[in-house]
């Protein structure tokens, strides 16, 4: 009897767009989780249980990681974000086959940058330079 093998897709092959802009260059990706924390209440006449009640859905903050390149449009954003101008900005991370076709694509919602990290030099190393840019949203969904 043949059986339909579904061999999961790999996490080096994505895409980040941000409002339409594709950056295909980014090393790592993280932070695509979403948690409803329950709420326990219980009332005088309830049994010696508490009742779980869902609470307030939060998003983590999505973080990049690429390596530094003469494009800097994301640090000018987060730049931005900093002198008090937060620009909000749909986008979305796109997972890609083995044959590059589009399978998964996370959007989120009303994005902007809430951190900007460096990267650490070593004059004896020869790895390439590394930024980070944390992006705080509000909503997660599989489009």
């Amino acid at each position: 009897m043949a059986t339909d093998r579904r061999d999961p897709y790999r996490s080096y092959s994505f895409l980040v767009e941000i409002d339409g802009i594709t950056r295909a260059a980014f090393r790592e990706c993280s932070g695509l989780d979403t948690t409803q924390s329950p709420i326990e209440y219980r009332e005088g006449s309830d049994p010696l249980t508490v009742r779980k009640l869902p609470g307030l859905i939060t998003y983590s903050n999505i973080t990049l990681s690429r390596g530094i390149t003469d494009d800097d449009e994301l640090w000018r954003w987060r730049q931005r974000a900093a002198e008090g101008k937060i620009e909000r900005r749909n986008g979305s991370i796109v997972l890609l086959d083995d044959g590059g076709a589009e399978k998964w694509r996370w959007n989120f919602r009303e994005a902007w940058p809430s951190k900007w990290t460096g990267p650490s030099f070593n004059a004896t190393g020869g790895d390439v330079a590394i930024e980070q840019l944390e992006i705080a949203h509000e909503g997660l969904s599989k489009g």
